[in-house]
């Protein structure tokens, strides 16, 4: 399904149809829109606005380019229960390393955003596209995702809309907090792009995924936005569960399996807000090894053989996600 070079799949394109969707229900969903002056839309989906479940399922989706479906579901570990996110991925190289994976920080003043969604694919500026990814989108429209507790003003909707080669009034923002309602449900549905990452980690070729599935528990909502980034951290790390079909041999998969699953990193167990606290708030100094799901299987297309590692930790997640030691 992906493309080199041409326009088949636009990513952008696929995503304003979401977006566009979310404008029309935006009461229902408790979603701001506003217009900035320079024309672009600026959709708040929890800054402001109160935001819902629906809608950060709904800006997962936008984030994945309308190459995912995310669905709501109940998950169990062992009597422990969450409400979770089961996320399905068509051409994840695309939906979630060109679109979804939240790779394009936005600096402006007070200002600190991570980007992610369909708009990266149009700007193209980071090293990811380079060193891995052939895609190129091609649309006259721009939707960009950010994580952040402050709304973007028109000076930097200038600038986003200046790098992805688009006018200001054909670009449109969605935003949310980490620490909000969808802000938990879309850190949720990362849980395919996280191991997709994490295979960018260990040099194995992300060309040869055909699909993706995952799921993972939604984090209760935190009382501030760096208890929440722990928090639905710590979802996907000791509760997300993804599956991988890829069109590779045996020997290669089996070579690297045990590295997939989070538990591969030296700093697997320790809950991500006092990791964070650990390294000084160094986001970086944590070992990238971490960043996966708790647990990864990978079916070959060639064999049919499926290659599983990890398990989820349900301590971790009572202790975290509940905001107490268990009984």
């Amino acid at each position: 399904m992906s493309n080199e070079g041409g326009a088949e799949i636009s990513v952008n394109r696929m995503g304003l149809e979401i977006v566009r969707r979310m404008i029309a229900a935006a009461n229902a969903l408790g979603l701001g829109v506003t217009r900035l002056p320079n024309g672009t839309t600026l959709v708040d989906a929890g800054v402001r606005a109160p935001g819902s479940l629906e809608a950060g399922r709904l800006f997962a989706e936008v984030c994945l380019g309308g190459l995912g479906q995310v669905s709501f579901c109940q998950l169990d570990f062992g009597g422990l229960w969450f409400p979770g996110v089961s996320v399905s991925v068509s051409d994840p190289p695309v939906a979630c390393l060109a679109s979804q994976y939240a790779g394009w920080a936005i600096k402006d003043g007070e200002l600190f955003a991570m980007g992610s969604g369909p708009a990266r694919a149009l700007y193209r500026g980071e090293a990811l596209f380079e060193e891995r990814l052939e895609y190129r989108d091609q649309a006259d429209v721009a939707v960009l995702a950010l994580e952040s507790r402050k709304l973007p003003p028109e000076d930097v909707a200038d600038k986003v809309a200046e790098k992805c080669g688009v006018s200001p009034e054909n670009l449109y923002l969605v935003v949310a907090p980490t620490a909000s309602l969808a802000g938990s449900v879309q850190v949720a549905a990362r849980v395919v792009e996280t191991g997709m990452h994490k295979m960018v980690e260990l040099d194995f070729d992300v060309g040869t995924v055909r699909s993706g599935f995952g799921t993972c528990p939604v984090a209760p909502v935190a009382s501030d936005d760096l208890q929440a980034i722990g928090r639905t951290n710590d979802a996907v790390l000791y509760g997300g569960r993804a599956w991988y079909t890829v069109q590779a041999e045996d020997a290669y998969i089996g070579a690297v399996i045990e590295r997939f699953p989070s538990s591969a990193s030296p700093d697997y167990g320790v809950p991500f807000y006092d990791l964070f606290q650990r390294y000084d708030g160094d986001f970086y100094a944590i070992d990238s090894l971490l960043f996966s799901p708790a647990e990864v299987c990978v079916n070959s297309l060639i064999s049919g053989r499926t290659f599983c590692a990890g398990r989820v930790n349900e301590g971790v997640l009572r202790d975290v996600l509940l905001g107490r030691p268990p009984d």
